[in-house]
């Protein structure tokens, strides 16, 4: 998805065009999941704080501004500053930022959870290390670091199709090697 495309939506998600606002989420939402769970490190923490990333963008997409930066860059914003405001919140003592003090899961995983994720992480990290260097650094950019294509590609000098060519290769590389 294009710059155009993306500003496109958020000017007619700004007219509360319910059809832009389906197709802005199906196509930026991996993107910005990604994000939220980066920063919170818990899948529900993350679900919760993409429902209101997008609460956020429904309301206040009259205040984006096409200026020659990314649109993403606002979204990824929106997003990071949203899970930040949530993490602040946990650290704090409250589960919700609306419910303050609402403890329903027991905080942290456990050992076991824990165990499984961690063995997962360092088959994951071991399997981004066996790609090319350009297309391990450049999957880590795209989905842990919310870099877009684009910026990536300017990053590694490549046209923007290659670099959607590394990626998508890249995953089924990474797919490929974790059901190993």
């Amino acid at each position: 998805m294009d710059r155009a495309e993306i500003e496109a939506l958020i000017a007619r998600v700004a007219l509360k065009d319910r059809a832009a606002f389906e197709l802005l989420y199906d196509r930026v939402s991996a993107k910005l999941f990604g994000v939220c769970l980066r920063v919170l490190n818990k899948r529900a923490a993350a679900e919760d704080a993409m429902q209101d990333t997008f609460v956020k963008i429904w309301k206040n997409a009259d205040r984006y501004q096409a200026n020659g930066l990314s649109p993403m860059t606002w979204l990824i914003t929106i997003a990071r500053n949203t899970s930040i405001d949530r993490l602040r919140a946990r650290r704090q003592g409250h589960q919700d930022v609306d419910t303050p003090g609402l403890e329903l899961v027991a905080p942290g995983p456990s050992p076991e959870q824990y165990a499984v994720a961690a063995g997962e992480a360092a088959k994951l990290s071991g399997c981004l290390d066996s790609l090319e260097a350009d297309r391990g650094a450049a999957i880590r950019g795209a989905y842990l670091d919310g870099q877009s294509y684009a910026d990536l590609a300017e990053r590694f000098n490549v046209p923007l199709n290659t670099m959607r060519t590394w990626l998508r290769r890249g995953l089924i590389a990474l797919r490929e090697c974790m059901s190993l």
